[in-house]
């Protein structure tokens, strides 16, 4: 947050759009260890196009002069920065005689749809109609995945899936006869040349059963891995009671291969939303002398709800990163809240010319110092 307002005073004492700024202090390769590169980085594009949709040309640099009523209006951004972090992720896959495919992983779902994107990855590696998968999560006694958190459990668990199916498609082929590199899985069979046979044909017998985890050997040491976005915010500032008022957002995402564009979305405004609650509102009050947190259940922390979040869009661009996983996907969940409530403080300042440096931006901060107005 600190350093994505620092960005936005920089490029206004240079005289410089603040997207122009950080499009020309870009790089493509990890600044601390300059011989390794990125794997992929669009950081500029995730700009320029959200720029585009989210009309920036139209701001007004000059901090104050837009005004809709009683409202003073500002416009801010930031740029989005998480790290893709690889991580070991086994899975075991069985295949029975119904020819149903059953997942088994230790991965957790959280919310964050690990359920839908691993039955997406197996049914598709299988040549399988979704409804023929079954996802088992959550049991230590399977075989151990990367986990949830830091945005690397999507990524990592569906690459563990997909090399354990990898394993099961040869297991499948040498029991169905079948010695061609090319064997297609689809429509849930098996084919080869003019030789078609049905999936659970190779079950016929008994269960076939498979086990493998997905590994990166030494990749992380040679390219940096990365997600990358823009955020940008309108909001308005009351002139009488300096409340803020959040009344469009839009997030710009390069974060490879997006395994499933709905619960992406939903992970990315989620993120955004939380990311309006470390601006705006949520603060944790301690008294030191006694240990005692104040607020401490929902009548005193205040959180965002609805009427505080009118309009939301999010974009991902069409990518793929190579290098990141043989899903040639990366994470998205946190990429939606980095930068969010930088955004906010640097429209803040559009709206009113107060920088305010001290989360979250209450109005107590602004009364005192908002500018005269007719």
């Amino acid at each position: 947050m600190a350093l994505e307002i620092a960005m936005d005073e920089m490029a206004e004492r240079l005289g410089l759009d603040p997207i122009e700024f950080r499009a020309r202090n870009d790089t493509q390769v990890d600044p601390e260890k300059p011989n390794r590169p990125f794997s992929q980085r669009q950081l500029v594009e995730c700009m320029r196009v959200g720029a585009e949709r989210f009309g920036w040309r139209a701001r007004n640099p000059q901090p104050g002069q837009q005004r809709d009523g009683r409202w003073l209006v500002g416009v801010g951004m930031a740029a989005a920065f998480r790290n893709n972090i690889l991580m070991k992720s086994g899975a075991r896959v069985r295949l029975d005689s119904r020819g149903i495919v059953t997942v088994e992983t230790d991965m957790t779902d959280i919310g964050t749809g690990s359920y839908t994107i691993i039955a997406q990855t197996a049914a598709e590696m299988m040549g399988l109609p979704l409804e023929s998968v079954v996802v088992r999560l959550g049991d230590s006694t399977f075989p151990v995945s990367a986990g949830s958190g830091g945005q690397f459990g999507a990524n990592n668990s569906t690459s563990g899936v997909y090399a354990a199916c990898v394993k099961l498609r040869e297991t499948v082929a040498q029991k169905l006869g079948f010695n061609s590199a090319d064997v297609a899985f689809s429509d849930g069979r098996v084919s080869s040349g003019n030789r078609s046979v049905p999936l659970r044909q190779a079950a016929s017998d008994g269960e076939l059963v498979a086990e493998d985890a997905i590994e990166y050997g030494e990749l992380a040491k040679t390219h940096q891995q990365s997600t990358f976005g823009a955020h940008f915010v309108e909001l308005g500032v009351d002139v009488a009671t300096a409340e803020t008022r959040v009344r469009r957002m839009l997030a710009v995402c390069a974060a490879g291969r997006i395994l499933n564009p709905k619960t992406a979305r939903s992970q990315v405004i989620g993120a955004m939303t939380m990311g309006v609650g470390a601006a705006l509102m949520e603060e944790l009050a301690v008294d030191k002398r006694a240990g005692f947190f104040v607020n401490h259940d929902p009548a005193g922390y205040e959180v965002p709800v609805h009427a505080d979040i009118p309009h939301q869009d999010t974009i991902f661009l069409d990518e793929t990163d190579p290098m990141s996983s043989p899903m040639k996907a990366k994470g998205i969940g946190e990429l939606g809240l980095c930068g969010v409530a930088a955004a906010l403080a640097n429209a803040i300042y559009n709206a009113t010319g107060i920088r305010v440096r001290d989360y979250p931006v209450t109005l107590d901060k602004l009364l005192d110092r908002m500018p005269e107005v007719g």
